[in-house]
């Protein structure tokens, strides 16, 4: 097993953190307040993009600094889920960085998905824009009356009559969704309930302003709209759209979840890593920086001691999800499934300790909005819940281990 970066990943690495130093860190207070000044309400439809954005996905784009994760040489940089790991938790440091590289959940699932399993038409259609960063895209997955920890519980359906498709059903925590640019849904449901229970479910591509598509509300999530992003809940009543949006074929909504989402926990796994690396380093900065009793903060009250934990706790996880992503890499998702559930359960509770940490040496200010390590430590919550619950990961985990022994 080796984890060393090649040359490749190493030259893009030193290109995004310049980047970031230069362009992304320096404008992160302006875009926090004017997300919570402009977007101050759940009435998502008056959202607004910060003025800093645009101009800085052009600027990566005109860098070739775009579409960092996609590992093809001609639509992208080619560089494999190895070489992105490094770069993923670059991006992490600042809470929207990855948007402004074309790098952004769940986009980038969402273009994984079309670049794998669609066809020409359907790629043409929305995978090429998506790469182009001129949309977004959400996920409707998780729905509010069942327990969607168990994905099969889905009660949306799908039903063929003729040749379109029509849906209905509720989804929530739709993430993106009340994103400004956000324009197509790739919607799951229950498609043939007579198959076994992972090949009952399809997934199909559904424009946002198709009649019967209607959207609820955007949901809070630990108190904040996450505007202009959102996490939205969704109704879908008698949608009708052409059989053509049909993604690879009825019944293989869970094969296309299963490609969907290994690489991309490897994502969101780094970018929590890179979170909980900037939460460290304002924690020290911030603890050598201010006094009480006498002495510096940090060195009060064990923090010392949670300096020396938060460093084990990080380089832990990150060997871990090191690991997985050459796993992925070398022997494909399904060898790396207790690899994959192994970090998706590690790494957000890593970023909660430290997060925690780091707010518990700032005090007040560690829990407002003048600092990101508020968000952060929101983000791990969050994140011990999206893509499954711990509970669901650590039980994939230990069923692979049992089954050694059989």
């Amino acid at each position: 097993m080796n984890f060393e970066p090649s040359q490749k990943s190493q030259d893009y690495l030193k290109l995004v953190t310049a980047f970031m130093d230069e362009h992304v860190l320096p404008i992160e207070q302006a875009v926090v307040a004017h997300n919570h000044a402009k977007n101050n309400s759940n009435d998502w439809t008056t959202w607004q993009l910060s003025e800093h954005i645009e101009p800085l996905k052009t600027k990566a784009k005109a860098a070739g600094l775009w579409n960092l994760f996609l590992p093809d040489a001609e639509l992208a940089q080619g560089l494999t889920c190895l070489e992105y790991a490094p770069i993923a938790e670059q991006m992490g440091k600042c809470l929207f960085a990855s948007e402004i590289f074309n790098c952004n959940a769940p986009d980038t699932g969402n273009m994984e998905v079309l670049y794998h399993f669609a066809n020409d038409e359907q790629k043409q259609q929305w995978l090429t824009p998506l790469l182009n960063g001129d949309i977004r895209s959400v996920f409707a997955m998780t729905e509010p009356d069942v327990a969607s920890s168990d994905a099969t519980n889905m009660q949306a359906t799908i039903d063929v009559d003729g040749d379109e498709l029509i849906l209905n059903g509720k989804k929530w925590w739709t993430t993106g969704l009340g994103h400004p640019n956000a324009q197509v849904a790739i919607f799951m449901g229950l498609s043939n309930p007579e198959n076994d229970k992972h090949s009952q479910h399809s997934m199909v591509l559904v424009p946002l302003n198709t009649p019967g598509v209607n959207i609820k509300r955007m949901l809070s999530a630990c108190g904040d709209f996450d505007a202009p992003y959102g996490h939205g809940e969704m109704e879908f009543n008698n949608v009708r759209v052409p059989k053509q949006n049909l993604i690879l074929g009825l019944g293989k909504g869970f094969a296309i979840a299963q490609g969907r989402l290994g690489p991309g926990r490897i994502h969101h796994c780094m970018r929590a890593i890179g979170a909980a690396e900037r939460c460290l380093e304002l924690m020290i900065k911030r603890g050598l920086s201010r006094s009480a009793f006498g002495k510096p903060l940090l060195k009060l009250g064990g923090n010392l001691e949670r300096v020396a934990q938060a460093r084990m706790a990080i380089d832990q996880a990150r060997l871990l999800t090191l690991h997985a992503a050459w796993k992925i890499d070398t022997q494909g998702v399904k060898h790396a499934m207790t690899e994959i559930s192994s970090i998706k359960v590690v790494v957000p509770n890593m970023l909660q300790m430290v997060s925690d940490m780091a707010i518990q040496v700032f005090g007040g200010a560690g829990v407002s909005s003048d600092f990101p390590i508020a968000s952060f430590n929101a983000m791990g919550r969050i994140l011990r819940l999206a893509d499954g619950p711990d509970e669901v990961h650590m039980g994939m985990v230990s069923r692979l281990e049992l089954n050694k022994y059989r």
